[in-house]
């Protein structure tokens, strides 16, 4: 996020976060050149654009705003920008959860002390460390109702999970799952679901025994999959693979903001969320991210297995009363009806490599990653 002002109204303030892959433009292959592409970048987007813990990944920010359609808008932008100035330096970027080609294992990580640190504690994990999220900030008006939010979002996560799956590939292979990225993540100390707390207080005292542990590097390497952001007044949720398209991250961020007004107005009833058992959200986090939209996963109130398609049609129903309030009914709707035609990513990206060439799903993430960027027909990967 930015540094723009956030201000409470009935309807949340929203902002996005997008990370990005950079590789070469005629064999596909991940490249160390992010710097390059951020400062080329830069002058488009200023303070919009920035590096990642690797050498290998870019991230964007909008502004928060209160309409999607801008939102949308400045994702557009964003995607152009960059994939523009990529250009100029003989790259592109894709948006893609994992990479599909090149040495990415282990990759180069940016240099600084809290790198060094974060090498010295985390050590092997640093290996998988080349993923890319889209991550959401809904403003909240305080920080003890904002982990009470949380605390009815937890249940939904295994379904956003599979919303979002775009990581099937991993070191040039398939690897039967529609998000790897995710069960990466599930290595690490401090991921996954956040703990169930009831003030910010004790959230608080988790992270200070997780600091007091050896656990964490500093306070900004919780990676739970949703947690309280230390910059801004929102709750951040993390557990989406990075999407092929501009439209589809909008659509995301409207469904999250809507569920959690929901859950805001289950909280001022006195709802402090349900407890959620920790082997079933285990396990619906392990079905979404191997099925994704292309299977079944675990209601995980019941431990049901349903069709992804209905626990996603459960999920939309409940945040129907918002989307209604934000105006954002159709566009979530249109999103979803574009994964029931045309699969989740992983689904697109195995459907891209149909002709057996990892340089095929590059092409597509290529063209799919900012459309509205003519591509040289003799420099894309092909």
């Amino acid at each position: 996020m930015t540094t723009a002002q956030w201000s409470g109204s009935t309807i949340p303030l929203l902002g996005v976060e997008e990370e990005f892959l950079v590789v070469d433009a005629e064999r596909g292959e991940v490249r160390p050149e992010a710097a390059t592409v951020v400062d080329l970048a830069r002058p488009a987007l200023g303070g919009r654009v920035g590096g990642e813990i690797t050498e290998l990944q870019i991230e964007t920010r909008t502004d928060p705003c209160h309409a999607v359609a801008d939102i949308g808008a400045q994702l557009v932008e964003a995607r152009a920008a960059l994939q523009a100035a990529a250009g100029r330096a003989g790259l592109r970027v894709i948006a893609t959860g994992s990479p599909v080609l090149g040495r990415a294992v282990p990759p180069p990580i940016t240099q600084g002390p809290r790198q060094d640190r974060g090498n010295a504690t985390y050590r092997g994990l640093h290996d998988d460390l080349a993923i890319c999220a889209v991550h959401v900030h809904v403003e909240q008006p305080d920080r003890d109702r904002a982990v009470l939010v949380g605390n009815h979002l937890r249940p939904h996560l295994p379904v956003l999970l599979a919303l979002t799956a775009n990581s099937p590939y991993w070191r040039e292979r398939d690897t039967g799952y529609a998000s790897w990225r995710s069960l990466t993540w599930q290595r690490w100390p401090v991921a996954g679901p956040p703990p169930y707390v009831t003030s910010a207080q004790q959230y608080d005292a988790h992270i200070d025994l997780l600091l007091d542990a050896g656990a964490l590097v500093d306070s900004g390497t919780i990676f739970w999959d949703m947690r309280l952001s230390a910059r801004h007044p929102t709750l951040e949720v993390r557990v989406a693979d990075m999407p092929i398209t501009a439209a589809e991250s909008a659509g995301f961020a409207a469904l999250v903001r809507a569920l959690a007004m929901v859950a805001g107005a289950a909280v001022d009833r006195g709802d402090e969320g349900p407890r959620t058992d920790p082997d079933l959200m285990r396990l619906a986090y392990w079905r979404a991210a191997r099925d994704g939209m292309g299977g079944h996963g675990v209601e995980v109130g019941t431990g049901r297995l349903l069709p992804a398609g209905v626990l996603a049609a459960q999920l939309v129903e409940l945040a129907r009363p918002a989307l209604t309030e934000t105006g954002d009914g159709p566009r979530v709707g249109r999103w979803l009806a574009g994964l029931a035609a045309d699969g989740d990513g992983a689904t697109r990206q195995r459907a891209a490599a149909a002709g057996g060439r990892l340089t095929d799903v590059v092409a597509a993430l290529v063209a799919a990653t900012a459309p509205d960027v003519p591509d040289r027909q003799d420099s894309t990967v092909a």
